[in-house]
């Protein structure tokens, strides 16, 4: 018997992989936080699979994620970024991943990790919503303006309202997988 999964990752083996095993799962650990923060700011304005596609170039380009490398990055490392053809090449993206490596770790002196930062919001624990269609899920809430407004106050570049509802549904911070989908409850 076929799983049902939600409607938006089906024929996409790729895609598929990525709803049944990453998405919706919680992450609480700063590393795989920072990346899908950054993952989720180049998407703004595309599509989820275009970033997914170029996943492993990313993780290349940008020294696997590593935040206290990305906060030293000089222009020299900028200019070869932009003529990476692997990864989105967008000036103000690239320099925002590097200002965003810096409010990062700022986060993490003041409340000893952003996990416990970003999860504070939600007080540690995924809102579960019971979605019949994915095409039901919002596009942001009044929590991810919150969250929206308190990163662009510390810094943050590229976390609008949007953005910041899809970083919140890829970490597990919010469940909209369909009620009908397998991983519903397993997350």
């Amino acid at each position: 018997m076929q799983k049902h999964r939600c409607g938006w990752c089906e024929g996409d083996t790729l895609y598929e992989a990525y709803h049944d095993h990453e998405w919706g799962v919680p992450v609480k650990d700063d590393q795989s936080l920072f990346e899908f923060l950054i993952l989720e700011t180049f998407q703004a304005g595309l599509s989820w699979i275009t970033v997914l596609r170029k996943r492993e170039n990313f993780r290349k380009a940008f020294d696997n994620f590593d935040y206290k490398k990305i906060a030293n990055y000089k222009q020299s490392k900028i200019e070869e970024l932009l003529q990476d053809a692997g990864i989105i090449r967008n000036k103000l993206k690239i320099n925002a991943t590097v200002s965003n490596a810096v409010a990062f770790m700022n986060v993490q002196k003041e409340f000893g990790s952003f996990s416990k930062y970003i999860w504070g919001f939600v007080d540690g624990k995924p809102i579960k919503n019971k979605l019949k269609n994915y095409k039901d899920a919002p596009a942001n809430t009044a929590l991810s303006d919150t969250i929206s407004k308190d990163l662009k106050k510390r810094g943050f570049k590229f976390v609008g309202s949007t953005v910041v509802y899809a970083h919140m549904q890829a970490t597990g911070m919010v469940n909209d997988h369909e009620i009908n989908c397998f991983r519903y409850n397993e997350v």
